[in-house]
């Protein structure tokens, strides 16, 4: 019967087997030293012959037929993109009195409204992806109390409108856009 010892066969296969387990360099090394391995094997390997394309003969023999023309490859279709922003156009007085009403209810408010009841009373002028975040705004936060004049167009185009409007806190500006609805209010901001 065999005596097992540290030494022999098995000792130097424990070694290099667990030579990668011994410390985090030496996995990466051995990580990195398989990878190139593999790779370099992946680039010898020859290419796979293509299918055969025989052509049996009247007197039972094979031909080789000649290879198919091969079919290009569609290229993908290019979508162009204008570079020019849309054309400004006269903006519509019907999204400056959205701006104007929008401002009005959300200006206007007594102290203790609570907050659902404030975005309710934005919500007919007000785009759905934005009244989900006015849902965050309280209504103690809105430092103006009243609008003080029109809502004055800074830019337009055939579906959106960027509008001024005074309020007795200071100016802000208001994003109107086009929608199935009508105008609404798509987003504003306090003019410093």
């Amino acid at each position: 019967m065999p005596i097992r010892t540290h030494r022999g066969r098995a000792a130097v296969y424990r070694r290099l087997w667990g030579w990668p387990l011994r410390s985090p360099k030496h996995l990466v090394t051995a990580v990195i030293v398989l990878a190139a391995v593999a790779t370099a094997v992946g680039l010898m390997l020859p290419e796979p012959p293509l299918a055969r394309n025989y052509r049996y003969q009247p007197d039972g023999t094979e031909q080789q037929a000649a290879p198919a023309p091969p079919s290009p490859t569609p290229a993908p279709p290019r979508i162009s993109v204008p570079n020019t922003p849309p054309a400004p156009v006269p903006p519509d007085p019907a999204g400056l009195r959205v701006v104007e009403a929008w401002g009005a209810k959300w200006a206007t408010h007594p102290p203790g409204t609570p907050a659902g009841k404030w975005v309710e009373s934005l919500r007919p002028y007000t785009t759905d992806e934005f009244i989900t975040v006015m849902t965050s705004v309280d209504p103690a936060n809105v430092p103006s109390t009243r609008i003080t004049g029109p809502a004055v167009s800074l830019s337009s185009t055939a579906n959106s409108i960027a509008a001024r409007l005074p309020t007795d806190a200071g100016d802000i500006e208001v994003d109107v856009m086009r929608t199935e609805q009508g105008w609404r209010v798509s987003g504003y901001n306090k003019v410093s």
